[in-house]
Parts: structure tokens; C-alpha cells; sequence
């Protein structure tokens, strides 16, 4: 209580003007605790294939390693919403603190963990913690920093997704390259130690002067009826058919949960989330703008890493440096974005910004099997420069019409909007690089018995396999044709969603709207 009562103190103490040594010290901690979260995002993907060996691995089946990497984004975008509400009641820095420890302890599990399936529920678990933490991290930004300097914060906090996104295979290959497995999750561990001696030291401790009754009936429907979207989502794009009885009802019946969760927030007194929020036609714009970049980005990291390492046989450490330019345009685009917002306003700045994206993800079309690296670095600097310029306004669009009260519950709808942009990219994307590499490389396996025809339809990397165990080297080049075929379908879906995205950002902010008035009134 009195670490809480120092930092709370000292933060009020803090004089006018430009942010104090101690606010820096407190976004440090923040951005430090989001960069874990979005590490984990990234870390496992090149892991997989050690995963899947029987004996430097768990053995895994391919049914095993997509869900080894679903079970944490799937738990992590349904309990958003939970993880603000729980914010906004009983502290941000509290449940920071809960995040950051069960984050930690269920790494520390996935590192050990006996097999497959225990992976697959020790990732579920960590993804409980993230839906803790990242509500909380961007509440406390609007705490800490003032309106003077919250957009620099938020651009600052912003980035750390795209180091994220560099960083995470390139540090899982390196320590691949000299430990075993579980080595990419005990990475967290340090992580989560400076991050929990930082909070008590920099973060206030304050809660809400009223507290707010628990909305019991709005978090059990908003969680069951995402969770039912959700996993529909997940398995339709696994299973590469839409139409099946479990994924169409999935779908329905998380639809109309989330029907019925909407209802009841409009008539309950003190609803855990307010959906009147919408109402502002800003909020719902930048949320739905930032839902369609996360999808494009996320649906592209998606087949980058099957171009690079199927396509052009680059190792995973390989593949992780390959992907690094990425990162530098999101360290340009974030900061640069707070200044040009000010001069020429959201509007056109993040309109421009989703442009820049759709041209880097509509450059996938010029890429093939013989392309050098050189261009693909351009347009994964595009994708980022994009990215980091179009988040942060639009991020801090959503924080400024809340009131202080609902920053929590905000900034739940923000990260879960990019969690389930990112679901859907690899979803939606993903099904469709299965489905058109599958009707291209048929034709080609006509001559083969029809069981080993049938396997290697399933994807480029069993298509390669069958070509190796038979020594066919013609069959392999068909197999990076039919992928490169495959990937400039999916980078036109992309591009398409990206720029719907900086359509509805043109259209939602051509007028100044007012700020959502607080929960309760009308």
C-alpha cells in the first residue's frame, strides 16, 4: 500500500509541461508489457516445425500446431472485453500486476509442457493473462500522460507491435539455433519481472472513485458469443470449408450472442460495456479501421513466412532477419504520424497511411520464386511504415472521446478489434492460399497414385515432401508455383480489405463528432 500510495503521489506531483524522467520510466513499463504480449503473437511461428519432429519436439500434429498457435489468440481476443471491465472495477495496475503473473507462470508451463495438447492449454492460459494486461496498459497511458502528450505516448506504445513482429522469429531462430523448444517461452519470464518491480515503482495505483457494479449477464454473453465467432472463424479457415454444420452454427450462434449481449447493455443500469460508445461515429471508424489493418498485416505475416521458407528454403533465424525491415517502417510511421496529425489531422493522415499499406500488401503481386529480396524488403517497409502511421491516430481517436471512467472497457474494444482483425487475416487468408494452391497443383498430380495425390494436395510443404521421397524435382517447382499463384490471390484479398479501411476512416472523421458522454447518460 505504500509503494502504491509513493507512486500515486509522485505522479500527481508531477508538474505541468513536457513529461516528467518518471512518466518515461512509466511508458517504459507499459510498452515493455505490451511488446511481451505481441512477442508471443510471433515467437511460435518459426518453432513449429521443431514442434512437429517426435524427437527434438512434442511430435505435434498439424491440427495440434494450428491450434498451438489459435488457443492463444482465440482466448485472448473473447476475454478483452472481461479484462476491461475487471480494469475499470478494481484498478488497471492490479490487473496489470494479475496479467503480468499468470503470463509468466503459464510460459513457464508451455516451456515444460508433456505434449501437444498440453501446449495447446498452457498457450490458452497465457492468453488469459495478455487479455489482462493489454486493456490496462493503454488505460494507464491515458492516466500518466496528459492531452498534450498522450498521442506521442499511444505512438510510442504503438510500436512496439511492429519490434514484435521483427523481433519475435528472429529471437525464436536464434535460440533455437543453440536450445530446445521451450526456450522461445521462457523468454517471457525476465519480461515479466522488470515489468511487475516497474509497476509498483512508476504506475499509479489509483482505482475509480465509484465502483461500478460487475455486469455478470453482459461479460458471460460477450465472452460466449466471441468465443462462438471466434472459433468459428478459426476452425472454418483451418478446415478450408465454410459449410460445415459446426462452423456455420458456431458462427450463427456466436452472431446471436452477441445480439443478445447488445440488448441487454442497452438496458441495464450499469452496463460492463457501453455500447452506446458506437453512437460516436469516430470511435466506430477508427475501431473498425484499426480491425482491417490488423487483418491485412496479420494475414500476410501468415504466407511471408511460407514464401520465405518454402519458396526461397531460408532457415528459420533466415527467415526471422528477412522480416526485420518490416519493423523499421512501424518505428517510422508511429512517431512521424503524431506530427503530421497535428498539422494536417487524422483524416488525411491515416487515410494516406492505409493507402501505403494496401500498395504494400498489393505488392505481393510482383513477387515470385526468382525475385530477389530486395523488393520484398520494399514493400514489407510500406506494409509498416502503413501500419505504425494509421494505429496510433486512430488508437488515440478511439482514447479521446471516452470519458475517464469507461478507458478501460475502451481500450479493451481496441486491442480486441486487432486481435480479431488478426484471426480473420490469417482465417480469411489463409483459407483462401489452401484452397487456390489446391486447385492449381491438381492438375499437376494426375499421373500420381491417388493416395499420394491426395496428400500432398494438402499443402506446398507436403507437395515438396512427396516430391523428395519420390525424387521428382519437377514436382517441387510446381509446388512453388502453385504457392506464389496462391499468395498473389490472398495479397489482392489484403489489399482489398486494407483499402475498405481507409475508406471508412475517410468517410467517419469528414466532420467533428462530440466526445460519448459517460456511462449512464444519454
Amino acid at each position: 500500500m505504500a509503494a502504491q500510495n509513493t507512486a500515486t503521489t509522485a505522479a500527481a506531483a508531477d508538474p505541468p509541461g513536457s513529461p516528467t524522467g518518471r512518466q518515461w520510466l512509466a511508458l517504459s513499463v507499459l510498452v515493455l508489457s505490451q511488446l511481451a504480449v505481441w512477442l508471443d503473437n510471433t515467437v511460435l511461428n518459426v518453432a513449429l516445425k521443431t514442434l512437429a519432429d517426435p524427437d527434438e519436439g512434442l511430435g505435434a500434429s498439424p491440427n495440434q500446431l494450428q491450434w498451438s498457435i489459435s488457443s492463444y489468440t482465440l482466448v485472448f481476443a473473447v476475454l478483452l472485453f472481461t479484462g476491461g471491465v475487471l480494469a475499470d472495477r478494481y484498478g488497471h495496475r492490479r490487473l496489470l500486476l494479475t496479467g503480468m503473473l499468470v503470463f509468466g507462470a503459464a510460459s513457464v508451463w508451455a516451456a515444460y509442457a508433456g505434449s501437444a495438447d498440453e501446449l495447446i492449454v498452457a498457450r490458452g492460459v497465457m492468453g488469459l493473462g495478455s487479455a489482462l494486461i493489454m486493456p490496462a496498459t493503454l488505460a494507464l497511458i491515458a492516466q500518466v500522460f496528459d492531452e498534450r502528450h498522450r498521442a506521442t505516448a499511444i505512438a510510442i506504445w504503438s510500436g512496439s507491435s511492429g519490434i514484435a513482429i521483427a523481433t519475435g522469429p528472429m529471437l525464436s531462430g536464434a535460440l533455437l539455433d543453440h536450445f530446445w523448444w521451450g526456450s522461445v517461452f521462457l523468454v517471457n519470464v525476465p519480461i515479466v519481472v522488470l515489468c511487475a518491480v516497474g509497476s509498483f515503482l512508476y504506475l499509479p495505483g489509483t482505482v475509480a472513485k465509484v465502483r461500478k457494479k460487475f455486469d455478470p449477464l453482459g461479460v458471460l454473453f460477450s465472452t460466449a458469443g466471441l468465443f462462438a465467432v471466434v472459433w468459428g472463424v478459426i476452425e472454418g479457415g483451418h478446415r478450408g470449408d465454410w459449410s460445415g454444420p459446426a462452423v456455420l452454427g458456431s458462427l450463427a450462434g456466436g452472431a446471436v450472442l452477441v445480439v443478445v449481449f447488445v440488448v441487454i447493455e442497452l438496458r441495464v443500469s450499469s452496463p460492463g460495456f457501453d455500447v452506446r460508445l458506437f453512437r460516436n461515429v469516430r470511435f466506430t471508424g477508427a475501431s473498425v479501421a484499426i480491425m482491417l489493418t490488423f487483418f491485412g498485416v496479420n494475414g500476410s505475416m501468415y504466407y511471408t513466412s511460407f514464401y520465405l521458407q518454402g519458396v526461397h528454403r531460408q532457415t528459420p533465424l533466415e527467415c526471422g532477419l528477412s522480416i526485420a525491415p518490416v519493423a523499421l517502417g512501424v518505428l517510422l510511421g508511429a512517431p512521424l504520424s503524431a506530427r503530421l496529425v497535428r498539422r494536417y489531422g487524422v483524416r488525411s493522415v491515416v487515410t494516406c497511411a492505409m493507402l501505403i499499406a494496401t500498395a504494400g500488401f498489393f505488392g505481393y503481386v510482383f513477387l515470385d520464386e526468382h525475385t530477389g529480396l530486395g523488393l520484398f524488403w520494399v514493400f514489407l517497409v510500406l506494409q509498416g511504415l502503413g501500419m505504425g502511421a494509421a494505429i496510433a491516430p486512430t488508437t488515440e481517436a478511439i482514447m479521446s472521446v471516452l470519458p475517464a471512467d469507461r478507458t478501460g472497457a475502451g481500450s479493451a474494444v481496441n486491442n480486441s478489434m486487432r486481435q480479431i482483425g488478426g484471426v480473420l487475416g490469417v482465417a480469411v487468408l489463409g483459407s483462401v492460399l489452401a484452397g487456390v494452391y489446391r486447385d492449381e497443383i491438381t492438375p499437376k498430380l494426375s499421373d500420381l497414385p491417388a493416395d499420394s495425390a491426395a496428400a500432398a494436395e494438402e499443402s506446398p510443404e507436403a507437395t515438396r515432401l512427396l516430391a523428395e521421397r519420390l525424387s521428382l524435382p519437377r514436382l517441387s517447382d510446381f509446388a512453388d508455383q502453385g504457392f506464389v499463384h496462391a499468395m498473389h490471390v490472398a495479397a489482392v484479398v489484403g489489399a482489398a480489405v486494407a483499402l475498405v479501411g481507409a475508406a471508412v476512416i475517410w468517410w467517419t472523421f469528414r466532420r467533428p463528432t462530440a466526445p460519448v458522454p459517460a456511462a449512464g447518460s444519454d
